[in-house]
């Protein structure tokens, strides 16, 4: 069956939408098109005009875009996962709960902050000044979520770098590391986040930071759950000791993503 027949079986898409399912499959050329849900997996979409396209939830996982004008387009919640992306335009496009993971972006234009609420792990040729504070720190909230602990401490370190005066990153690195059993980094990561908690006017929340890296420095209690992890990042989570129970609500704070990311 040819391709295009698979696309209007497969897709559950209303009658009126039909036309512009077609139209960017032959042509390309679909501004302002209505494809939400659309199923566009392998889709050949390069130097495609998709200019203010309505694509939220559409699963264009490893397709074609290159070159593509997607200046403006919803696409939020949408799978790019894999999909080659190399020197589109996605400036002004809505990128919330977006899942570019695997995708290449090379030459691609974006515009700034806008990866804050997409996930883009795993992605490559992101410029570095579209990779702010949020969106690195974000990014490392997942890698933790998924265990990934060395992925999530270098990726904190970078949203250190990007502002050092955000203290939930250094939480949230000295976490990392204490997974790690990188202990005396976690300390230290503790006491320079309780330095700016305590330059910001928050003396109890920097007692409690200076308290976990005196603690976690003469080595955590031990857990006895494997479910809890290795380190003292499953102890604050888990609330094993009155101190980590203590901190437990800025630990849960820091690990979660910035600014209602995804």
């Amino acid at each position: 069956m040819p391709l295009l027949g698979l696309w209007l079986i497969a897709s559950p898409m209303q009658a009126e939408r039909m036309d512009d399912l077609i139209q960017v499959l032959q042509d390309g050329d679909c501004r302002n098109c209505r494809l939400a849900d659309a199923d566009l997996v392998h889709a050949d979409l390069r130097d495609a005009d998709l200019r203010d396209a309505r694509l939220q939830r559409a699963n264009l996982g490893e397709a074609q875009l290159d070159g593509a004008d997607l200046r403006g387009a919803n696409l939020s919640f949408t799978s790019l996962r894999g999909a080659s992306l190399r020197g589109a335009n996605l400036e002004g496009s809505i990128l919330h709960g977006t899942d570019l993971r695997w995708a290449d972006l090379s030459g691609a234009r974006l515009s700034p902050n806008a990866l804050e609420e997409a996930h883009w792990q795993g992605a490559t040729g992101i410029s570095r000044d579209i990779r702010s504070h949020a969106a690195l720190h974000n990014a490392g909230v997942e890698a933790t979520q998924a265990g990934r602990w060395p992925e999530a401490e270098r990726l904190f370190g970078a949203a250190i770098l990007s502002s050092p005066q955000e203290p939930l990153s250094w939480v949230a690195r000295g976490i990392s590391r204490s997974e790690l059993a990188k202990d005396d980094l976690a300390a230290q990561d503790f006491r320079y986040a309780s330095a700016l908690f305590k330059k910001g006017g928050n003396q109890k929340v920097a007692n409690q930071l200076q308290t976990a890296a005196e603690m976690v420095q003469t080595r955590r209690t031990k857990t006895h759950s494997k479910s809890e992890g290795k380190g003292w990042g499953g102890q604050l989570l888990g609330g094993f000791t009155a101190t980590a129970q203590a901190l437990a609500p800025l630990a849960m704070k820091a690990l979660i993503p910035l600014g209602l990311g995804f």
